[in-house]
């Protein structure tokens, strides 16, 4: 299985609406532990990915560095810097080749990981969207090479699911939400969450 740069098009698109459907959960979640706005936060991003999809070229890294574009020109929010560096990262990542495998996601995700760990600051256990992404990366080693690309989706928003259930109970160690540390305990936390809407929508 690979993707090219016009399936991940489609994926983005499709991702998009997933951030669009899932907008007032994620509000509601960020409002239990922050400004209450990550929902909205990512609606826009997604309506600015989407404005420059017609842009993007046929190659891996200028469809991530537009989408990286598109973030950075929504918000100037911590999430939204952070994502915005997540697709810079991957367009970095993918500019030698034509087409991702499953090696070349994994790398992309564990790069992706380091990034973002030194640009805000979190660490894996800090219960944050790192720990979704570093489940993720670990569940697709864990595929038999040669599986089917329906399975990537599946194992993807399994691992994410298990991670968010395994950090309900703990409290958020970084961020705004770390100042609520006590009403943390037994949330999700939005960001982990905003991965598996996108997940899904895949």
């Amino acid at each position: 299985m690979t993707i090219n740069a016009t399936e991940l098009k489609n994926a983005i698109a499709r991702a998009c609406g997933g951030l669009h459907a899932a907008a007032p959960q994620l509000n509601a979640l960020d409002g239990l532990l922050g400004d209450g706005d990550l929902g909205a936060t990512l609606d826009k991003c997604a309506t600015e990915v989407e404005a420059a999809l017609p842009l993007m070229s046929d190659t891996l890294s200028d469809v991530f560095s537009r989408a990286a574009l598109g973030c950075a020109n929504a918000s100037g929010s911590s999430f939204g810097t952070l994502l915005a560096q997540a697709l810079l990262t991957a367009a970095k990542q993918s500019e030698q080749t034509t087409e991702l495998t499953r090696e070349n996601v994994i790398a992309i995700i564990r790069r992706v990981t380091d990034v973002l760990s030194a640009r805000g600051g979190a660490r894996l256990g800090d219960k944050t969207v790192l720990d979704t992404l570093n489940a993720v990366g670990d569940a697709l080693e864990a595929l038999e090479v040669g599986t089917a690309s329906d399975a990537w989706k599946r194992v993807a928003c399994g691992a994410i699911e298990e991670t968010l259930s395994a950090f309900r109970g703990r409290p958020n160690r970084i961020g705004r939400a770390r100042m609520f540390a006590e009403r943390s305990v037994g949330q999700d936390d939005p960001g982990m969450v905003a991965l598996l809407r996108m997940a899904q929508s895949l």
